[in-house]
């Protein structure tokens, strides 16, 4: 391991210098990425140097027990080769951990998009819920959520629903959540009491930087149209509402949320850059899933994450077999829990992949 640590000592000591240079400085993308890069290889050298300072002190205290001269120092020397022997394994568990590739995506803004799917309104009703449940899980991260675009359920819900999500490594925590949910459970609109299985997508985008995708203008069609929403006097009295179509690829963002229709465009192409940028990033998680085999994080958006078991209290995450008792708490937004075992069960097969290179 030392080794290991030894060239991450030196690369620590390179970006440093790196950081400094006035034409990275001007480079606002190799800026910003080193900042990062410098950040998280300091977290690994101060743990290096914890680690170096405990094998020394192993390496002295084995020679004053050698040396048996002084009965006193020898027994404190025990005390201390014994510390530093119980605070070894679990400095090397931490720096393994630090140790796993980051994604480069983690640390962005999120753009989360929630469709209703099997299951008319009951779909959207869930749809519904669906957002509430991370509406309330945002906020008591400290992150601020913004909707972009909706389109409302017939009884309730939404049969779609787009919002930003900006924050701390937004995309890192939520990017779990991609997937197809389902809900077992009574609907509203059932009069026999029978349970009906419904389900909705979540999908998952990291907030793209101007610098990460290149859009040409000339491939976008701009429409503009009435806000179909709440708003005030000026919906479906003025042309706000902004839809964009990405022509090369077929891909279509829109937004209303705002009164000023050059509000929504902005947001409309924040959110056309974050898909055109997700369709890069999904082939490569596929690439890479299929590598690994990894039931985590395979970028499948067909495949069913969750299920919602109204009538036994219960949520399951299919991925990694854990089922909870704890509905009414998990869709009122306590969904930490699920994505702390989901984040270690990806670690876990990160760190089998790390293997003998650490």
């Amino acid at each position: 391991m030392l080794d290991k640590l030894h060239i991450i000592k030196q690369r620590y000591d390179e970006v440093s210098d790196l950081i400094i240079q006035p034409d990275i400085i001007t480079d606002q993308r190799r800026y910003i990425q080193l900042n990062k890069e410098y950040k998280d290889l300091g977290q690994v050298v101060e743990k290096a140097k914890e680690y170096e300072v405990l094998l020394d002190n192993i390496s002295e205290a084995k020679e004053i027990i050698a040396d048996g001269s002084d009965s006193e120092m020898v027994e404190m020397a025990k005390m201390e080769m014994e510390e530093a022997n119980t605070r070894i394994p679990v400095l090397e568990d931490e720096i393994k951990f630090l140790l796993i590739p980051k994604d480069p995506e983690d640390s962005k803004n999120a753009v989360v998009e929630l469709r209703a799917g099997t299951g008319g309104d009951e779909a959207s009703i869930f749809a519904g819920d669906l957002f509430r449940m991370y509406t309330k899980y945002c906020e008591g991260k400290g992150w601020k959520v913004s909707t972009v675009d909706f389109s409302e359920g017939t009884n309730g819900g939404f049969k779609e629903i787009q919002f930003e999500v900006t924050g701390n490594n937004v995309y890192g925590t939520l990017k779990f959540e991609a997937g197809v949910h389902r809900v077992q459970r009574v609907p509203q609109t059932e009069t026999q009491g029978r349970v009906h299985t419904s389900a909705a997508t979540c999908m998952v985008f990291p907030e793209a930087e101007e610098f990460d995708i290149e859009i040409n203008p000339k491939d976008v069609r701009i429409d503009f149209f009435c806000s179909s929403g709440p708003g005030g006097q000026s919906v479906n009295t003025t042309y706000s509402a902004v839809r964009l179509t990405h022509i090369p690829t077929g891909l279509v963002a829109q937004c209303q949320d705002q009164k000023s229709q050059h509000k929504n465009k902005e947001k409309a192409f924040k959110v056309l850059r974050s898909r055109l940028y997700d369709l890069e990033l999904a082939k490569k998680n596929e690439a890479d899933a299929a590598k690994r085999g990894s039931m985590v994080s395979s970028g499948d958006r067909s495949a069913k994450i969750r299920t919602y078991n109204y009538p036994q209290g219960r949520v399951t995450d299919h991925r990694i077999g854990l089922t909870l008792y704890d509905l009414s708490n998990i869709v009122n937004g306590d969904i930490q829990k699920i994505i702390d075992e989901l984040m270690l069960a990806e670690n876990t097969e990160k760190l089998k992949e790390l293997g003998e290179s650490i």
